[in-house]
């Protein structure tokens, strides 16, 4: 297989990508987020619910929800039982972050040492994203 190549110019700079949920209700999830992972809301459109844009942040990172009424996320977990994740987040402390959320029913897995050496937990939000926090115990 070939890869194309491409020139890029040496002022180009890619600083983040931001994972886009669809939600049928973003104030509703705007707040679970923060109510339970301590996400902060950046943005949203409009000002004031019913948003049909919103974006939470924790940290450097950051979700954008978009608004589709009516909208049921798919649950494909059957379909791939060794791990289905929507978003991955990098930790340093996740053995800290996993005790403010341990043994709450959001959490889908505990915190578990991995063969690859990190350290992970996942969380299922009331939308079924699921999100992984993983790194350095």
């Amino acid at each position: 297989m070939t890869h194309a190549t491409t020139s890029r110019s040496a002022d180009i700079t890619i600083r983040s990508a931001a994972p886009t949920f669809l939600v049928s209700d973003i104030a509703a999830a705007v707040d679970w987020y923060a109510a339970n992972l301590g996400f902060e809301k950046t943005g949203s459109v409009p000002a004031t619910p019913p948003y049909v844009y919103a974006s939470i942040m924790l940290g450097p990172v950051e979700i954008m929800m978009l608004n589709l009424s009516g909208y049921v996320k798919p649950d494909l977990r059957a379909r791939r039982p060794v791990g289905l994740w929507d978003v991955y987040v990098r930790v340093d402390g996740v053995g800290a972050l996993y005790h403010t959320v341990e043994g709450k029913p959001f959490v889908q897995s505990p915190l578990t040492h991995r063969p690859y050496d990190d350290w992970e937990f996942e969380v299922r939000d009331p939308n079924g994203y699921v999100l992984v926090f993983g790194g350095a115990r």
